[in-house]
């Protein structure tokens, strides 16, 4: 298992003050962490380099939050995503649970809790992998994709 220096973190929010100082509270506990400030450059991102959570904000300049999402969970579904905003509502929080989104926190959030939900997703992420490799290595590939696709 990787140790909390090897879970790789992608904060996504247009408030640059404020996930810059979130990107520096992080890595003083011990998480590689990455910052971009719009929903674009998430996406370019995790092209290149595929983290294993994303924290981000739902109001943000050109794409929103929840269609960042959904491409990331078209895209790149083993990767998860924790919705951390100031402005979601109840109906968005609904959407990013049915998108297959870990959790949806409210700003400000606590950072011990915020690192608490890292460390679940990472652990969640883990265990569904080595669930999907046990199956597949059954030769039951349609479950394990299933698994990783989180439809099971």
């Amino acid at each position: 298992m990787k140790k909390k220096k090897e879970i790789k973190v992608l904060l996504v929010d247009d408030e640059v003050d404020f996930v810059d100082t979130l990107a520096q509270r992080l890595r003083m506990r011990e998480l590689l962490v990455d910052a971009v400030y719009d929903g674009e450059q998430a996406l370019s991102f995790i092209k290149k380099i595929e983290p294993d959570v994303i924290v981000l904000d739902l109001k943000m300049p050109g794409l929103h939050g929840i269609d960042v999402l959904r491409e990331i969970k078209n895209s790149s579904p083993n990767i998860q995503v924790i919705i951390l905003t100031g402005h979601g509502t109840e109906k968005d929080e609904e959407e990013a649970k049915k998108l297959g989104g870990f959790d949806f926190l409210r700003k400000p959030a606590d950072i011990d809790l915020l690192v608490a939900k890292i460390k679940e997703a990472f652990m969640e992420k883990v265990e569904r992998a080595m669930t999907a490799i046990a199956f597949a290595e059954e030769g039951d590939l349609n479950t394990a994709q299933k698994i990783i696709k989180k439809e099971e």
